[in-house]
């Protein structure tokens, strides 16, 4: 019920028909045999628009699912590994990787780093190699190993996602994206040195 004496109207050809008084506009839209929805609130006087609620109410809701829709394929799953982890955990951690990406989310794959293992990233990096392998059937690597404070990472995304973004590489879609445009990130480089044991 809008309690507001004055309102203005929008038709439901889009056409303003201005200020009025919320009682001419109540007539009006039951000679149309439509209802009087007010769509702007906080404007000063409230807007309203003379529509079907039923069908404006349809569209809100498509809206909506519309957008958690888009909302569900930005979500990230994550695994973590720690530099020392044992062969089996890995194999663990890499099937459930699997999953995610069967199940059609993105993962971020991190080794952790405690202590002076951070002054040794290629064995993180040789551990995110040897986990990308594992998932390859399963994913490919989007975005390319990042340090992040004391993990580096990487971001898998199903083979079918990845495909349909190879024209999107301007947008700042995935955490690495994002981070590396906030100037968060250092790039990792290739070595091909062999991992030196933590000192």
């Amino acid at each position: 019920m809008i309690r507001i004496k004055e309102v203005r109207v929008i038709d439901d050809e889009g056409q303003q028909l201005g200020v009025m008084l919320t009682a001419d506009a109540f007539a009006l839209a039951q000679e149309k045999g439509l209802d009087l929805v007010e769509v702007a609130p906080t404007a000063v006087p409230p807007v309203c628009k003379i529509l079907d609620y039923g069908q404006y109410k349809y569209e809100i809701q498509k809206r909506e699912r519309e957008t958690k829709k888009k909302q569900k394929s930005q979500t990230f799953k994550e695994i973590r590994f720690r530099v020392k982890i044992d062969t089996h955990d890995l194999a663990t951690k890499t099937r459930r990787a699997s999953e995610f990406l069967d199940d059609g989310d993105r993962v971020k794959v991190a080794v952790q780093f405690r202590g002076r293992e951070i002054n040794h990233p290629q064995l993180g990096r040789a551990l995110l190699d040897r986990a990308a392998e594992m998932i390859g059937d399963h994913g490919v690597i989007e975005r390319a190993p990042l340090m992040e404070g004391r993990s580096l990472f990487i971001v898998m995304a199903p083979p079918v996602k990845a495909a349909g973004r190879e024209g999107e590489a301007d947008e700042a879609e995935t955490i690495g994206d994002v981070m590396a445009a906030q100037g968060q990130l250092t790039d990792i480089p290739a070595t091909d040195e062999p991992p030196a044991p933590p000192a």
